[in-house]
Formats: C-alpha cells, sequence, structure tokens
C-alpha cells in the first residue's frame, strides 16, 4: 500500500490560435455515433477495485457520463473513453477517439484510476480501524479515489463551492465545451479539457452570462495567476504532487476562491495527498456522529477543521482521504438504498437532499 513514484501523464489538445476566443458547440462534429463498432479490451480490473457507479457519479469528477447500463464515459487527456462491467463485474474499455497508441490510452487511463492502489490491501487497514467502515465496506465495495489532471480538478472544485451537482455538472459542460470537440457518445458531446491558454480567452462576462455568478471573477482570476508563473502554470501545479499536503494546501489557497476544503480537494483528487481530508458539512456531521462525538452541536470553524482532518488520519492513516470518500459515498441518496438501515444517513443529516444540497463550508 506504498505511494506510488510517477512521472505526471499529460496529452493536452493543441491551444486555440491567439486571435480566436472559444465558444462552446462550435468544433467540427462527427456524424456518427461513436459508442458503435468499437473492440471493448479487458482492464483486468475487478468490480471489488473499481464500481464505476461508486466512482464516478459521486462528487469526485463532474465530467462522465453514464451512457448506458454500467458504462460511463469520459476524457482523459486527449482520449475519449468508454468504460463498463461486464456480467462478472470485471472493468472492460473502448477507445472512441483516434490514439497513436492504444497502449498509451491504457496507460494513461490506468494512471486516472489510480490503479496501482490496491483497495483490497487499503480497505483492510480502514476496517482494522473503525467498525462501522467495515460494515460499509461490504456494500461500497469498488469505490475508488481518481487521479485526475490538476488544472481540470482545480477548474472543477472552483465550480462546485457553494453549488450544488446539478448545477456544477452544467458549468464544468460549459467549460469542457470550450476544449478541443472529440467526439458524441449516445447522445453527449465530448470535448479534452481546455488548456490554461484556451481557458484564457474567456472573459469573465462570458462566463457570468453562462451562469457561473461570482465564480467567474475567481475563475479568471485564477487562470491570470496561473499564466504568470514562470515555469507555466498547469506544470507548476503538476509540481504540487512533490509537496508535501500542508505545503500543497498553502499554495492553492493563495488562488482566487480557493478555500481549504476546495484545496483538500484539489490535493486529493489530483495531487497525490491521499491523506487530504475536505472537510464540508456532510463531512462535519459525519465526523460529529462517528469520530469526534464528544463535538456534537459545535459550530465548524477553521480550527476544528484541522481538527476533523487530524482525526480522519489518526484513525484510517496515511489514506484517509479514501476512507473519508466512502464514508461521504454512503451518505448519498443515491447510496442510501443499498444499505441495511443501520448504516443509513446520520440523525444530524438536514432534510435537504445531499447530493442537491446549496451547503458548503469553505
Amino acid at each position: 500500500m506504498s505511494k506510488r513514484k510517477r512521472s505526471p501523464i499529460k496529452s493536452l489538445p493543441p491551444p486555440l490560435p491567439p486571435s480566436t476566443p472559444p465558444t462552446p458547440h462550435t468544433q467540427t462534429r462527427h456524424s456518427t455515433n461513436l459508442s458503435k463498432s468499437r473492440a471493448w479490451i479487458p482492464l483486468n480490473i475487478t468490480r471489488q477495485e473499481l464500481s464505476l457507479p461508486l466512482t464516478f457519479p459521486t462528487g469526485q469528477t463532474f465530467r462522465w457520463k453514464n451512457t448506458a447500463p454500467s458504462q460511463y464515459t469520459g476524457v482523459v487527456g486527449s482520449h475519449l473513453i468508454s468504460l463498463k462491467h461486464l456480467h462478472n463485474g470485471d472493468v472492460c474499455y473502448t477507445l472512441h477517439s483516434q490514439s497513436p497508441s492504444n497502449d498509451d490510452c491504457k496507460t494513461a487511463l490506468l494512471d486516472f484510476l489510480n490503479a496501482d492502489v490496491s483497495l483490497a490491501d487499503t480497505w483492510k487497514v480502514f476496517s482494522d480501524s473503525d467498525e462501522r467502515f467495515a460494515e460499509l465496506a461490504q456494500h461500497l465495495s469498488g469505490a475508488r479515489v481518481l487521479r485526475q489532471d490538476p488544472f481540470e480538478c482545480l477548474i472543477q472544485f472552483m465550480c462546485s463551492s457553494n453549488n450544488h451537482i446539478s448545477r456544477i455538472t452544467k458549468m464544468v459542460d460549459y467549460v469542457s465545451s470550450l476544449g478541443t470537440y472529440l467526439g458524441c457518445v449516445e447522445g453527449f458531446d465530448f470535448h479534452a479539457f481546455p488548456t490554461l491558454n484556451q481557458l484564457s480567452l474567456v472573459s469573465e462576462q462570458q462566463l457570468r452570462d453562462a451562469g457561473f455568478g461570482y465564480r467567474a471573477k475567481y475563475i479568471t482570476g485564477t487562470v491570470n495567476v496561473l499564466q504568470s508563473k514562470p515555469e507555466g502554470g498547469e506544470e507548476w501545479l503538476y509540481s504540487l504532487r512533490k509537496l508535501e499536503l500542508e505545503d500543497v494546501i498553502s499554495e492553492l489557497i493563495k488562488l482566487p476562491g480557493v478555500g481549504p476544503k476546495v484545496a483538500a480537494c484539489i490535493a486529493l483528487y489530483s495531487l497525490d495527498q491521499h491523506h487530504a481530508i475536505p472537510v464540508d458539512v456532510h463531512i462535519w456531521r459525519i465526523a460529529q456522529k462517528y469520530i469526534l462525538p464528544e463535538l456534537a452541536g459545535s459550530k465548524l470553524t477553521q480550527k476544528l477543521h484541522s481538527r476533523v482532518a487530524e482525526a480522519f488520519v489518526t484513525k484510517f492513516g496515511k489514506y484517509a482521504g479514501w476512507a473519508q470518500a466512502v464514508l461521504f459515498i454512503a451518505e448519498l441518496p443515491s447510496q442510501k438504498a443499498i444499505l441495511p438501515s443501520h448504516l443509513r444517513a446520520t440523525k444530524q443529516q438536514s432534510p435537504a437532499n445531499i447530493e442537491n444540497s446549496e451547503e458548503e463550508i469553505e
């Protein structure tokens, strides 16, 4: 269960000409649905190691679409990929977009899936440390933490601030549509995520007109800051993978509109900080009931934010962020139905649907 040493895998689309501001849905469309007549290739990953419905629609990425039963489609770099479960639960994939090498695609996909982290080994440590996790693990096996492109992850979670999933998805779809068009699968258009250069051509007003509200100034402000980095903004983000978590958070919160919770999400889901704990209202409720019951009824302050994160790491160890993700998934309305009644939502949960709640803590 050791943390791997990997060089960044980047596959970025070419930038648009500087004189051409990007607009959604302007690229040439393929006339055929790319989901047809493609070969499915085994990934040699079981459902116990990767459950697609417990990984993609659970709030760590907003770019993958459920394109068929047990099938999700998304983009890794410049690769347009579908994943699906076979009848025995094993995972296979198909590549829709043209690629010089299928091996390159598979390598990038396995890296994106954090495939060399064994859930069996990791979850055994969690289960030995926590009785509730041990019970949840019997029903939520295969929930993985992804290793996303840092710039893509950053922009997605800037859209998530004080927001709900359906609106976040619309905003992320808009930003994505500014990137290079890759194809259509089952009625969904897919694009490579825009590069920093491409996104720099979008004005704050364009984003406001698209419904981003106050987030528009933060996104354009962050893009400007990244463009000022001597080594390049995307390269600077990748370099954060080499730092300790405290330093990663410290650097990220210097970006406009990035608070501690968003920074922790970016650290966990793209920067190899496996013990990062994004503390929002939902994790706060979980912590009060199951990990720090003495804090029940307290108001979440920045000091308590740090205490919650430390408590998760103390209990679950260096992959505590992965345990936090499972405990969060267990609170989602879409997952409660598969859990026994004694494992369902906390009593402190608000009446609002968690999955569509407007509540966030920065």
